[in-house]
């Protein structure tokens, strides 16, 4: 069997993380207010508080809600904070911004929470390649986690990585 391959990245100590494994189910919706605004840029609260008492909260049951407005209005924050409260029994987070930061805010719970302990003094891999899209952020606060037990620290594939950090 002097042909035979073998898997070396199977049979190391190496340890691979895909964030990607960790990402949250649920609909992502970006929920844009400038539609309650006065001509898109001035918020009249009357008008505001009616558009927030009549709208179907139910619609975002599950769902993960990114607040914001897409015109240059200045908004208060109270706005954005009696949205939330109207979202709180039906969306599982909502949080001002763009999608990107909906999912960095969900994956610093994830990794905040996120049992590390079989990584010690072991090389690991932070996977690259997603199909979902993990932020970047979690990819930083993943090898920030690691850096105090963790052997090594490389990113991308087992093929191809790019060492980031070697204990010494």
């Amino acid at each position: 069997m002097e042909n035979e391959i073998i898997n070396r990245v199977a049979n190391s100590k190496l340890k691979v993380i895909d964030l990607e494994d960790f990402y949250p189910d649920g609909k992502r919706i970006l929920f844009d207010i400038k539609d309650w605004l006065l001509e898109g840029l001035v918020l009249r609260e009357k008008d505001f508080r009616a558009f927030v008492t009549t709208h179907n909260w139910e619609q975002y049951q599950d769902c993960y809600v990114a607040l914001y407005c897409s015109t240059d209005a200045i908004v208060p924050d109270w706005a954005y904070m009696l949205i939330s409260i109207e979202l709180q029994p039906y969306c599982k987070l909502a949080a001002i911004g763009t999608l990107e930061h909906l999912e960095s805010l969900l994956y610093v719970d994830i990794i905040s929470s996120l049992d590390v302990s079989e990584y010690k003094d072991a090389p690991v891999i932070i996977k690259g390649c997603s199909h979902k899209p993990v932020p970047s952020n979690a990819l930083i606060l993943l090898s920030q986690k690691l850096k105090p037990i963790a052997k090594s620290i490389m990113f991308g594939e087992a093929c191809s990585s790019v060492p980031l950090y070697k204990k010494k």
